[in-house]
């Protein structure tokens, strides 16, 4: 079995995606708030991005996977935000992330078909009014998938999952009214709002050796509505 480390691993997303992976391997999942108890192959570790240094983590030996799910979603006019907002939403989507690659890059090298997932944003990609704080930090998150990926192939995979609205804690506010809901599903092609256990599956193929041959992609998962 193999050996995963998934930050933010407690909730929305990054739970689903935790639940998912565990059924084949064992997982070391971090949680900031929702306390969570251990489970069989899976392993919750208290730990702040922000706060906390990666060897709070205090894990040995090999690693074949990371899988980076914290992110923020704060939506205003361009010049209403603070830099210490856009400061904020960079330490956690960027800094953070280069904190844990960085530290365990060495527990990554040496494993056959090694590989880092990211999250980005359709908001880096499609313009959309009030997402200017989540398309800076996301677009760095995409230039990042794609320098690292070059910069540590053949021995690690990097590639990023740029979704759209998903039903997610996250996203509360944006779906607390069945007008919300039709809303959002209104705008997307397809006509639904985002699974975070579809995300999980691409997730699961991801790090697996049938994505071998894949690194540097940022994969569009948005009903089409990035291009369509």
């Amino acid at each position: 079995m193999k050996k995963i480390l998934i930050i933010g691993g407690s909730s929305g997303v990054g739970e689903a995606i935790t639940k998912k992976v565990a059924a084949n391997n064992n997982v070391i999942a971090t949680y900031r708030n929702n306390f969570k108890e251990n489970t069989e192959n899976i392993e919750y570790k208290e730990f702040d991005v922000i706060e906390n240094q990666p060897e709070k983590l205090e894990i040995d030996g090999p690693l074949d996977s990371i899988i980076y799910c914290p992110g923020t979603i704060n939506l205003k006019p361009f010049h209403r935000f603070s830099e210490q907002e856009l400061i904020d939403d960079f330490k956690i989507n960027v800094i953070g992330f280069l904190k844990i690659l960085s530290f365990f890059k060495k527990n990554l090298l040496n494993r056959e078909n090694a590989s880092v997932i990211l999250f980005s944003s359709i908001a880096a990609q499609k313009g959309i009014p009030f997402h200017t704080q989540v398309a800076c930090s996301k677009g760095a998150i995409e230039a990042l998938t794609r320098t690292l990926a070059a910069e540590l192939a053949p021995k690690i995979r990097v590639n990023a999952i740029a979704p759209s609205l998903l039903n997610t804690p996250l996203s509360t506010k944006f779906l607390n009214t069945e007008k919300k809901i039709d809303a959002n599903k209104d705008r997307h092609p397809m006509k639904e709002i985002g699974d975070p256990n579809d995300i999980a599956t691409l997730v699961d193929f991801l790090i697996n050796n049938q994505a071998k041959w894949m690194t540097g992609q940022v994969i569009n998962f948005d009903g089409g509505l990035s291009t369509l």
